[in-house]
């Protein structure tokens, strides 16, 4: 498939990895983030760390939004679908994101909630309008890509005077979020492996541009690739942070010039800024409260902020002690050092949000890496 199968040459693939095994110095460690889950999903299915050389490591980001989502939110939005007669629109990830008291968005449905699994945001706005007499709200998720579509219906929703409709929104922001991993002193309290660099996240970046992330490369002289989430589109970034790191360079490179620019997409940008602001903090799963790290409903459209229509009160809850997700999240730890990783935390009986959604580590490392650990544990018996 023209466009496709060139990013998969398995032939390319091992001469980057050639590269980067000759251009890597023995004599120090690379140890590199890659920050979104697509990027983690991309080297699980693909087998890219099997190509490194030992010493540059590979370590999992914060970069499913489904993952970094606190329980509190997820009982927020059972709350929500538990009102007689208001139906709940969210995307498919989050109905298995395990809440508080063993329930989950699934389970409400179960009881008789009405949550509808919708493909965009405009799925919901329609599903408001087909139903006048009753209460529609959309549970808002994802980083700075699904934001404007957002935007979008509740512009939307204005124009058209839609009174049964709103939005219950949980944006979170990608460089507030890398900002905290390198400077907040509660993540070192908790731990943190040593960073190197960052692989940028790629359908991120096709909003925001490159531009916001510079600030790491001159602060605090971390090097940062953007790069598209096909295998030799990873390949190639960290090849590219590897040659940084040997000069002794912190810069931001875009490896996907083929969908990012510097500037990013002015005309997203500015419907995002027309609807949203800034929180004050909100708390993510993992790394607790970030500040300026999400987004709320503007004045201007509040009459569809969920959060202030039904007084949506946020309770912080703490994460089930079996789970490790939290240390993943910070790249403190890996899938397979939880203990209940495979056994009692699988995508069918999730535990904790890692193993729910796809791009989530536990997820991706379920479904292509756990045979190779028993492979190797059987070899070392």
């Amino acid at each position: 498939m023209k466009y496709i199968d060139e990013f998969r040459d398995g032939a390319l693939a091992r001469k980057l990895a050639g590269a980067i095994a000759r251009e890597a110095s023995p004599a120090r460690t690379y140890s590199l983030m890659e920050f979104c889950g697509g990027h983690t999903h991309a080297i699980s299915r693909y087998g890219l760390a099997d190509l490194l050389p030992a010493n540059v490591q590979m370590i999992h980001g914060p970069g499913c939004p489904v993952c970094v989502l606190p329980i509190g939110r997820i009982d927020n939005a059972i709350e929500l679908c538990s009102r007689p007669g208001l139906i709940l629109c969210t995307y498919a990830d989050t109905v298995r994101v395990p809440a508080s008291k063993g329930l989950s968005l699934l389970k409400a449905k179960a009881r008789g909630a009405d949550v509808r699994m919708v493909y965009s945001a405009a799925d919901a706005l329609a599903i408001a309008q087909q139903n006048p007499e009753r209460d529609v709200v959309f549970f808002a998720i994802g980083f700075e890509t699904t934001t404007p579509p957002t935007a979008v219906i509740i512009r939307q929703a204005q124009a058209l005077s839609l009174a049964n409709f709103s939005v219950f929104c949980n944006h979170v922001l990608t460089p507030a979020a890398i900002a905290n991993i390198l400077e907040s002193p509660e993540v070192r309290e908790l731990g943190i492996v040593p960073l190197d660099g960052f692989i940028g996240p790629a359908h991120v970046s096709t909003v925001i541009g490159s531009q916001p992330y510079e600030y790491f490369a001159e602060e605090y002289r971390k090097p940062v690739v953007i790069a598209g989430f096909e295998p030799l589109d990873v390949m190639q970034a960290i090849l590219m942070l590897v040659r940084q790191l040997n000069d002794g360079r912190a810069e931001v490179e875009n490896e996907f010039t083929r969908a990012v620019t510097r500037d990013g997409n002015a005309k997203a940008k500015a419907l995002v800024a027309d609807v949203f602001e800034l929180r004050r903090t909100f708390e993510w799963r993992g790394l607790g409260e970030v500040p300026y790290s999400a987004l709320r409903i503007k004045e201007a459209y509040a009459a569809f902020d969920a959060e202030a229509r039904y007084a949506i009160e946020y309770r912080s809850v703490p994460d089930n002690k079996a789970c490790e997700c939290g240390a993943i999240l910070r790249g403190v730890k890996k899938p397979a050092d939880c203990k209940v990783f495979g056994s009692v935390c699988t995508p069918e009986n999730p535990i904790g949000s890692c193993m729910v959604s796809s791009e989530g580590a536990c997820a991706a490392h379920y479904t292509y890496g756990r045979f190779k650990d028993i492979a190797i544990a059987g070899a070392a018996a």
